[in-house]
């Protein structure tokens, strides 16, 4: 293979990627009234400043048929550019991707994210849209969560941590949030935070539970 022909090749895996989860996940996504990762880092960062990192990562998971599965950016978009001219370092969750779902190689590239903002002393920002953990990968996968874990309670007080809850965050996805400095969520109904779903509390505990209509109404209730 000539170097052209790898440019060319290259150049084609990069779109696919940047594709994420393609047509169909992506319309399923905006029907939803949700941004996909992409766009939402484009509406953050300064035009033309954002620099994508290690794109071209994929996954070393052989079981449950994962083999020859392909998942673009291993369901994560990581970089880093400029907010109002300032360096941001940022990941954002691709839903569209397996769910978003946490997988080994996902985890490493959130967990470099955070190692080079605190090396440069740059602020990071995180935008979550996550199933959780990505089963197929088993302890790997929550292997990733402590490795993440690690690294926010090693940045706090070193680089301000910022967190956007901007879709489910289910399961160990809840955890890091907690540990950076501040937490926001938007307001519409598929923006949600729990360790456990309804499903999981009915079949261990057998007690029935519902997703609340809105973050307003978790508030009315406490203050009640």
């Amino acid at each position: 293979m000539t170097q052209q022909e790898k440019l060319v090749l290259m150049r084609e895996k990069s779109k696919k990627i940047e594709a994420g989860g393609g047509e169909k996940a992506s319309a399923k996504l905006r029907a939803s009234g949700r941004l996909l990762a992409r766009e939402r880092l484009a509406l953050l960062f300064d035009e033309g400043s954002f620099v994508e990192l290690y794109k071209f990562v994929e996954h070393r998971c052989t079981s449950f048929g994962m083999a020859t599965k392909e998942i673009p950016g291993e369901g994560v978009v990581t970089g880093y550019g400029n907010v109002d001219g300032r360096t941001v370092f940022a990941y954002a969750q691709d839903f569209g991707v397996m769910g978003g779902s946490l997988g080994e190689m996902h985890a490493n590239k959130i967990v470099k994210c955070l190692d080079q903002a605190t090396s440069v002393g740059c602020p990071v920002i995180g935008m979550n849209d996550s199933g959780g953990a990505r089963i197929h990968e088993a302890v790997d996968s929550l292997a990733g969560y402590g490795r993440i874990f690690f690294k926010n309670t090693m940045a706090s007080g070193v680089i301000p941590q910022v967190c956007a809850i901007m879709g489910p965050s289910a399961g160990g996805a809840v955890y890091s949030p907690a540990l950076m400095d501040f937490v926001y969520m938007v307001k519409q109904d598929y923006a949600r935070m729990f360790i456990t779903g309804p499903v999981v509390v009915k079949s261990v505990m057998g007690e029935e539970l519902k997703f609340p209509e809105n973050l307003s109404s978790i508030l009315l209730r406490y203050h009640a």
